[in-house]
């Protein structure tokens, strides 16, 4: 890997999971319940500075990495329930970097924190709940095609990993 694929994919990118085995699944939601406390650790302390700080040259602040995390969830959320109420929906994309630009992607990040805490409780609850079967219905996704919630779990689950990487690496580059 390249210095900026290191630093783009500190975990390296996204690998669907060999396996959906509910031992798979139980620590993909285990990553989703520990979320949270990860991410609130790993932006304890900072100064608005370090918060107005990019993870990487020409990538989002940290502050923007926190509300993109409780954007980018959200919608999970709603797509999971909406996979699980539905027939297979087709769901709407989002344009990720005009949402990072936003006014609300510029405030403290207690609220997108307390978001993330709040949704996740939710999220883990239900997904925690499914029988098996539930795991195969899913949504599609206009421009990545059919998505089932194992997948979407296994995305979701790096997802956490992936961005909290971001913010932990570069306090540990910057030795904040």
């Amino acid at each position: 890997m390249t210095e900026l694929e290191d630093l783009r994919y500190p975990i390296g990118r996204f690998r669907p999971p060999s396996s959906s085995e509910p031992a798979a699944r139980a620590e993909q939601i285990s990553n989703l319940r520990l979320l949270s406390p990860a991410l609130q650790k790993a932006v304890y302390g900072l100064t608005h500075l370090q918060l107005d700080t990019p993870y990487r040259e020409g990538g989002w602040s940290v502050r923007q990495l926190v509300h993109h995390i409780a954007d980018s969830h959200a919608n999970a959320y709603c797509r999971t329930k909406l996979a699980l109420t539905e027939d297979w929906p087709t769901i709407k994309p989002y344009d990720e970097a005009a949402w990072a630009r936003l006014a609300d992607s510029r405030l403290p990040v207690d609220g997108s924190l307390a978001m993330i805490a709040a949704m996740h409780e939710r999220w883990v609850t239900l997904l925690e709940s499914l029988p098996d079967a539930d795991f195969e219905r899913g949504y599609v996704h206009p421009e990545n095609g059919r998505q089932n919630l194992a997948t979407v779990l296994a995305i979701y689950g790096w997802h956490s990993r992936h961005h909290t990487a971001h913010i932990t690496n570069l306090r540990a580059r910057q030795n904040w």
